[in-house]
C-alpha cells in the first residue's frame, strides 16, 4: 500500500512540474500576434528546421525578438516583442514553431 501511494504522489509531481508549454496556447499567440504580417501562416512556420526554430527560441525568445527590432519592416510588432506578454508566452510560441517545423511532418491549421 505504501509503494502504491509513493508511486501515485511522484507521478502526481511529475506530470504537473512537466505540463509547462502548450502546442494550442503557442497557436493561439501565433495567430493573434504573427499572422498580421505573416499572413501566410503554414508556410512561414514551416520554413525553418527544428532545430532552427530552437535557436531562435532560445532565451525565451530573445534572439526571434531581436529580428524583428532590427528590422523596419516589422515596425508594427516591434511593442509585443519588447512587452513583457512576449517574454510570458514565448515558452507556448515556442512549442507551436517545433511541433509544426520543416522537418516535423506535422501540419498546422492556422484558420
Amino acid at each position: 500500500m505504501v509503494k502504491f501511494l509513493l508511486i501515485f504522489i511522484s507521478l502526481t509531481i511529475l506530470s504537473l512540474t512537466t505540463a509547462d508549454a502548450a502546442i494550442y496556447k503557442g497557436q493561439r499567440v501565433f495567430i493573434k500576434k504573427c499572422l498580421k504580417c505573416h499572413k501566410t501562416g503554414q508556410n512561414f512556420v514551416s520554413k525553418y528546421k527544428v532545430r532552427q526554430w530552437k535557436k531562435l527560441m532560445k532565451k525565451k525568445g530573445k534572439p526571434l525578438a531581436e529580428l524583428h527590432l532590427k528590422n523596419k519592416k516589422a515596425k508594427k510588432s516591434w511593442k509585443y516583442f519588447k512587452s513583457k506578454r512576449y517574454t510570458k508566452k514565448s515558452k507556448h510560441l515556442r512549442q507551436f514553431l517545433i511541433e509544426y517545423a520543416k522537418d516535423s511532418g506535422n501540419v498546422p491549421a492556422c484558420n
